[in-house]
Parts: structure tokens; C-alpha cells; sequence
């Protein structure tokens, strides 16, 4: 039986090990954001850039391991992305000024793109089946998720006992034993390079011509703001601005005692919400169009953000607006993925998303540094905030005229 016609094949189980370190890795670092200040006494400003070129460098890095990946093969793209990523943290673990780590986040930032979503996804989609392939890609995002649930926790639970510094060198280690997987990612060969070529600046025209692809663009910035700020700023937003654990309580019996533990416990919430909303988004895809689900997440996240700040910010409040925005986190990617192969056909999908995608991580460039930023200048985040649900009801909106019909091919 050909292992492309089951579900569930040894390539797709490797795929969702390496998306599961690597995103739990890349999860993890908004729980370092105080322990770093305090130690040297930096401005929060400092390890937001940080983490922000790490977003840029993701997006910049997600075209280029795409062309290594179909040039030399998937394996030796994974494998140098593994060993960016890796000697980043080492070199990070031993860095003493922000400018050393907002130099390394470089190479973090280009690992996370050589052992994530894009390179990963090209292998999965090879390897499956027509009838499978949605499933497979959607595991592989669910995948992601799982790591998010995992990432803060452990990264919580490290630092009890050991510095930040020895706790980088932990997740660089798990990066790197992703290369002892890759025997078995033995995925079919990518396209010839004459096959990749055919075409393919008639498409690119054709998109860049086409309104519908530049509100795809513009939308899926406000994915990343969001995204990217929640991530690096929530841990140390909850732990300054949430009331008290009271002992006795749920949380408290389940052991969560402090607003530290709840930050680390609130991103797991958001990845554990998100499997269940991505993986209902990719149905939902099938039988709606996906441009009104588009703007209804965007508006749902809107209101869902500006309902958080406005009430009073408790250890309840946390935990819901937890999983009402995990619901709705990556639920945005099949559905404009999709569209855009959708509009613009499968053979050149992944330049076109991958285009789409750096507008996402300009996005999450802007989210965590600006955070850190107002952080500095207003002891607090609450303009950021306001921002996110303004771009928020900026995606809802310019979603609303795409058109989905197929433009026609030039002549």
C-alpha cells in the first residue's frame, strides 16, 4: 500500500515531532522576559527588539529555506535550520548587552523558519494523498499548537531550578536532536527546477495586479501583530498587572500559586484552545466562504481584546481570554492559505503564501517591539492593546471586498 494513501505515515509523525519542538522553543520566550531584565537590569525595550527580530528574521528566512529546501533537499534545509536555531540559543545563554542578543535572534529567528511551518508543509503536501492532504496539513498545524501548550510551562518549570542561561542550553539541545528524526523524513522529490520556473512570474504578475492579493497581504498583518505581542508580552503582562492567586481557589489547587505560573499556564490555554478552533476552521473552509470566516475571526478577536482590557483583569478574566483567543489564533491560516490557492492555484501556493507571510511577520515585528517599547515610555501596555484592536477591525474590514472567483490568466 502506498504510504501516501494512510493518514497517519512515518513522514507526517516526523513533521509534527520537529513543529512540536520547534514551536514549543519558540513559545517559550516571553516567560524569559523578566528574569532577563531583572538580571542585567535592561529596559523591557531591549529583550522585545530581541524577539522581534526574531519574528523578522522568521519571515525573511521562510522564502529562502523554501528555495534551499527545492534546491538541495527538505532534509539538509531542516537540518540547517536545526543548527541555526540551536547555536543561536548557545550564543544567546552566553550574550551580556542587547546588541548581542538582538544580533543572535537572527539566527534563531532563520532556524525557526528552516525547522517550521514553511519548509515542513511543502514535505507533508508531497507526501499525501489528494483525499488526505487537508487533514495532514491540519494536523501538522494542530501539531504547532501542541507545542505552544508545552513551551511556556516547561520553560516555567526549568527556571525553578536552573538560570535562564542553562535553560536556553536545554531547548537548544532538544533543537538540535531534531536532526536524528530526519532519516525517516524521506518525503518525494520537489519539482524540477524547469517545472518551478514555468509560469511563474506570469503568476506572481497576475497576483500582484490583483486588489484581492493585496488585502490578503494587508489582512494577515494584524495576524501578526496580535499573535507576536500575546506571545512575548502576556507572561510578564499578567504577572504585573493580575490581582492575586487567593489560596483555596481552582487555581490554587491546581497548583498554580502565582501570576508567573498563570502567564506561563495562559499561553498553553491559548495553544490548547487553538487546536480545536484550527482544525474547525479548515472544515468550516470547506462548506463557507472563507473571506466572511476571515473577517469574523478578525472581528471576534477585536472584540475579544478590547472586552480584556476594558474589565477588570483577573485570574478568571486571564484564563478566558485565554481560550476565547486561542480559539481563533492560527484559525486564520488554512482559511487564507487557502484562499490564496484558491485564487491563484497550488503550483506556485507557497511563493505566493510565503510573500503573504512576511506581512504577518512585519506584523509580529511591530507587536513585540512596540510592546516593549510603550512598556518603557508608559510603565505599561495598554496603548499596545488599544493598537492590536485597531488593526484587528482593519483585517475585518479589508477582508470583506476580495473577490473569491479565480482571476483569469492574462492572455
Amino acid at each position: 500500500m502506498d504510504r501516501s494513501a494512510r493518514l497517519i505515515n512515518p513522514i507526517l509523525i516526523v513533521s509534527c515531532i520537529i513543529i512540536t519542538v520547534s514551536f514549543a522553543v519558540r513559545a517559550s520566550f516571553g516567560v524569559f522576559q523578566i528574569p532577563i531584565a531583572e538580571e542585567f537590569g535592561w529596559l523591557r525595550t531591549d529583550f522585545s527588539l530581541a524577539i522581534a527580530i526574531q519574528n523578522l528574521a522568521w519571515g525573511v528566512g521562510q522564502p529562502i529555506f523554501g528555495a534551499i529546501s527545492e534546491k538541495i533537499g527538505d532534509r539538509k534545509a531542516i537540518f540547517l535550520g536545526a543548527l541555526l536555531y540551536a547555536g543561536g540559543m548557545v550564543l544567546s545563554a552566553w550574550s551580556t548587552t542587547p546588541l548581542e542578543h538582538q544580533i543572535y535572534a537572527w539566527a534563531v529567528g532563520f532556524g525557526i523558519a528552516g525547522t517550521g511551518f514553511g519548509v515542513i508543509l511543502a514535505v507533508v503536501a508531497r507526501a499525501s494523498s489528494d483525499e488526505n492532504r487537508s487533514m495532514s496539513l491540519a494536523l501538522i498545524t494542530a501539531a504547532g499548537s501542541v507545542g505552544q501548550v508545552i513551551g511556556a510551562p516547561t520553560a516555567e518549570w526549568l527556571l525553578t531550578f536552573l538560570p535562564w542561561q542553562q535553560v536556553f542550553i536545554v531547548f537548544a539541545v532538544a533543537v538540535l536532536a531534531l536532526v536524528l528524526t530526519l532519516p525517516m523524513l524521506r518525503a518525494p522529490a520537489p519539482s524540477s527546477k524547469a517545472e518551478l520556473e514555468e509560469s511563474m512570474g506570469q503568476i506572481l504578475t497576475r497576483a500582484f495586479r490583483d486588489p484581492s492579493y493585496t488585502m490578503i497581504f494587508l489582512g494577515f498583518f494584524s495576524c501578526g501583530y496580535q499573535l507576536a505581542f500575546i506571545t512575548a508580552h502576556f507572561p510578564a503582562f499578567v504577572t504585573e498587572m493580575c490581582g492575586p492567586i487567593l489560596p483555596g481557589g481552582v487555581l490554587h489547587s491546581m497548583g498554580i500559586t502565582t501570576t508567573s505560573a498563570l502567564g506561563a499556564v495562559a499561553i498553553s490555554l491559548v495553544g490548547l484552545a487553538n487546536i480545536a478552533g484550527t482544525l474547525t476552521a479548515g472544515w468550516a473552509g470547506k462548506h463557507f466562504s472563507k473571506k466572511y470566516l476571515l473577517a469574523g475571526i478578525y472581528t471576534a478577536r477585536t472584540v475579544i481584546a478590547a472586552a480584556f482590557i476594558l474589565l477588570p483583569i483577573t485570574p478568571l478574566s486571564v484564563i478566558l481570554f485565554s481560550v476565547a483567543m486561542g480559539s481563533l489564533w492560527l484559525a486564520t491560516v488554512p482559511l487564507t492559505s487557502g484562499l490564496v490557492a484558491h485564487l491563484y492555484g497550488l503550483r506556485y501556493m507557497g511563493t505566493l503564501y510565503g510573500i503573504i507571510f512576511f506581512s504577518h511577520q512585519l506584523g509580529g515585528f511591530l507587536g513585540v517591539w512596540l510592546g516593549g517599547r510603550m512598556y518603557d515610555l508608559y510603565g505599561d501596555y495598554t496603548m499596545v492593546w488599544w493598537i492590536g484592536v485597531g488593526v484587528g477591525a482593519f483585517s475585518a474590514i479589508v477582508h470583506l471586498p476580495i473577490r473569491e472567483n479565480r482571476a483569469p490568466l492574462p492572455a
